[in-house]
């Protein structure tokens, strides 16, 4: 199903907290700041990455506890978990079935998505925004995107500080890091282009109500490992004047137009915009269950108080369809009548009781 156990301990506002869901369906309910989106972070944070807030480690950890945090979870392939030590807050520390793991490790258990609340600008941002949720879409389907993501960066790094020090630099050393970067460059350019490609299919079939329907295309970069490698060597003085590189799949910027309208998505309405991003995320949900064995997570944090009731009973629908696990929040039972099943939980001031 996904997540059969959570636990957390001091994590954010919550000193100890287990949930046990039992169903797929998983409603979080409480006030606002009783910690029902902390929940959903502390799952998030059992992928590869930052989380859906992408918050500093230090600041995860409960305010007046001990100075680090754990989050652990029972799902089918065992036992897997994340936190920091007291003495090292800054310090992510990764266990699978008890022994120390790398965090892209993770990625292996289970294709966690979400969408928020603070994503809602998402199309009006700048182009790091939409290529870090692009990526994280990814991610779900492809866990080695992580390793190639970490060492493209790696190696640009070097290459940035190469090119801006000093002393002249090495040209066959630029030349060595300018081949890491073509060629996990490459296969991060080719695992986004399959997943747009996917998603553009899996969107073909949907109807534009009750969600808008949206239109998806890379801007930004193209090419092989061979034409990045040699517009990184052609492009040094350039580079080197700009103090980072001008060319490359971390230029790429996820390109959305609202289908029916014909029209970009940040002209949109703010409820077109909206309504654009949860079809991407429900269509990457049913791309997910098609495509891998993991199973699928989606985090939906506050959706269902901004859609209206007929919305709101056809995502309810549609979350059936595809299947996985859901968690959802919301601050009143009421928005979620018509769910059918669901696990329920009622959250106040860090305390999580079975509601």
């Amino acid at each position: 199903m996904g997540i059969d156990r959570l636990d957390l301990s001091d994590f954010r506002n919550h000193g100890t907290a287990r949930l046990s869901p039992e169903r797929p369906m998983i409603v979080l309910t409480g006030d606002n700041g009783a910690g029902k989106t902390n929940i959903l972070e502390a799952v998030s944070l059992l992928a590869p990455g930052r989380g859906l807030r992408g918050a500093p480690l230090r600041d995860m950890a409960r305010q007046d506890g001990p100075g680090g945090f754990a989050i652990a979870a029972e799902v089918a392939g065992g036992t897997i978990g994340t936190g920091t030590a007291p003495d090292a807050p800054d310090r992510r520390l990764v266990r699978i079935d008890g022994r120390q793991s790398a965090a892209n490790s993770l990625g292996e258990y289970l294709a966690i998505s979400w969408l928020t609340p603070a994503m809602d600008r998402l199309f009006l941002e700048s182009p790091g925004g939409r290529r870090r949720f692009l990526d994280r879409l990814v991610l779900a389907l492809a866990p080695s995107h992580a390793a190639h993501s970490a060492r493209y960066e790696a190696a640009m790094r070097a290459r940035n500080t190469l090119l801006t020090g000093e002393r002249p630099a090495d040209p066959d050393w630029l030349t060595a890091l300018e081949a890491q970067m073509a060629e996990h460059g490459d296969a991060i350019h080719s695992a986004r282009t399959d997943l747009v490609t996917a998603l553009t299919q899996t969107l073909a079939g949907e109807d534009d109500e009750p969600f808008a329907r949206p239109l998806l295309a890379l801007e930004g970069f193209s090419g092989s490992s061979d034409d990045l490698a040699d517009a990184l060597r052609l492009g040094r003085g350039r580079d080197a004047a700009a103090g980072r590189a001008l060319t490359g799949p971390h230029r790429v910027d996820l390109v959305v137009t609202h289908a029916a309208k014909g029209q970009p998505a940040g002209l949109c309405s703010t409820g077109e915009q909206k309504a654009l991003l949860l079809s991407l995320v429900l269509a990457h949900g049913a791309l997910v269950r098609n495509r891998t064995r993991r199973p699928l997570v989606l985090l939906l944090d506050e959706l269902a108080a901004h859609l209206d009731a007929r919305r709101r009973l056809a995502l309810f629908e549609r979350l059936r369809a595809i299947g996985g696990q859901v968690w959802m929040t919301g601050t009143e039972p009421a928005l979620f009548e018509g769910l059918g099943d669901a696990s329920r939980f009622s959250v106040a001031d860090g305390q999580v009781e079975p509601a």
